[in-house]
């Protein structure tokens, strides 16, 4: 194994300590020795035991598995959903339902790796800049694993179920009087001037190892195969790539056949990758003041988005954007047609793949899974906000009648 730049394609050691590449500032991405990686495979053990992040320990970049940070993360139910499909208007269509996990998200997957590294490179603390499920993730597994936890998030702009997680959980939480692409500046500056700071942002190349198993169970749920299309939120843009990158590994050691296209999804008010592949373009222009009700994806700078193009691109798949009122929408689908409870930036991925069925980009016979990246808990006030209220009676028999009525 071993960290290789995507841009300059220069390679490091697997324990150097460092965020970006130090030569050009490219993005490090972990990468295999085919003949190692396929000896160290036990395809027996994958056939028979079930799906979930450490299953498929082959794949990740630890070194020490003493030091492994589990809270049972991964496993999570993929749902076959033939109502969804019919509304939608494609043959096959399932849901893989990340809120499953043990604090109600994919960052699950990222922080058993990310935080198990942390260990193996004798941090302290660790830190990260946040939408919400980054640091309520982050705090749980620092928790778990006895280490100081620090969390920068943008004031006002964090659902308070997620927010709930983070404090009760113990991170040392800041209020940044910004927004999140600021607050990632800055704590990424105080882990590169601090050494004893671990920072565990996606810009971490170890935390996107983990959330590439989103893929391996995709592929091993549909009994080793894959389907023709993955459709996933962007926000920073680090589980498209690690989910493609799930798949080509899988192609590459002869597991399955192919690689899905991957479709990712974006808001209107916060869209400069789906910008960037609509235009042709090979870098894309960050969205200065980003504004969705999906407060997940609500980040206008995404550190991974040029790998996030490069995904879309080398799987011959696409991007697309949809509204704060086309999201509400997919999201009261997915709870009334499935009975699957997800916050806004999942349900983005109905709503994409909903307009682009209709635009005829997306064909009605294919196979296709959405990403529902976080529960419906995350943001309660929103689906509060969004539903019906209840209705109000006395508490007599005749009167509740009257309304049933």
């Amino acid at each position: 194994m071993r960290l290789e730049c995507i841009e300059c394609g220069s390679k490091f050691k697997l324990h150097e300590r460092f965020y970006t590449c130090p030569k050009c500032g490219g993005l490090l991405e972990v990468e295999f020795e085919l003949s190692e990686l396929k000896r160290k495979l036990d395809r027996k053990r994958l056939k028979v035991e079930a799906p979930s992040v450490w299953k498929y320990r082959a794949f990740m970049p630890i070194l020490d598995e003493s030091k492994i940070v589990s809270l049972s993360e991964g496993g999570t139910p993929l749902y076959r959903c033939n109502r969804l499909a019919k509304e939608v208007g494609v043959r096959e269509l399932y849901v893989k339902f990340e809120g499953a996990n043990p604090t109600g998200s994919f960052k699950d997957r990222g922080m058993t790796v990310g935080v198990t590294k942390a260990l193996e490179l004798g941090a302290k603390t660790v830190a990260c800049a946040s939408t919400g499920n980054t640091s309520a993730s982050l705090a749980a597994y620092a928790a778990k694993a006895g280490l100081r936890c620090v969390v920068l998030l943008p004031k006002g702009k964090v659902a308070r179920g997620k927010l709930a997680q983070t404090l009760i959980y113990g991170a040392q939480t800041i209020a940044v009087k910004g927004n999140f692409d600021e607050a990632l500046t800055i704590v990424r500056r105080i882990c590169e001037e601090r050494k004893d700071i671990y920072l565990l942002n996606s810009l971490n190349p170890f935390r996107p190892q983990g959330q590439k198993t989103i893929g391996f169970e995709i592929a091993d749920q549909l009994g080793w195969e894959v389907p023709d299309r993955v459709v996933v939120p962007m926000g920073n843009c680090a589980n498209i790539w690690a989910i493609y990158k799930g798949f080509f590994e899988f192609d590459l050691v002869g597991l399955t056949k192919g690689i899905p296209m991957m479709t990712g999804i974006q808001s209107e008010g916060s869209m400069p990758i789906v910008d960037a592949i609509k235009r042709g373009l090979d870098k894309f222009v960050p969205v200065k003041k980003p504004e969705t009700i999906a407060t997940a994806i609500r980040i206008g700078n995404p550190v991974n988005g040029p790998k996030a193009i490069r995904a879309i691109r080398a799987s011959k798949g696409t991007a697309e954007s949809v509204s704060d009122a086309e999201i509400i929408k997919a999201q009261k689908l997915m709870t009334r047609l499935e009975g699957i409870g997800a916050e806004p930036a999942s349900a983005s991925t109905v709503a994409g793949l909903k307009k682009l069925v209709r635009r005829g980009t997306i064909k009605r016979d294919e196979r296709v899974v959405c990403v529902a990246t976080g529960h419906i808990l995350k943001d309660p006030e929103e689906a509060i906000r969004v539903s019906e209220r209840p209705r109000e009676a006395p508490a007599r028999y005749k009167e509740i009648i009257k309304l049933l009525r």
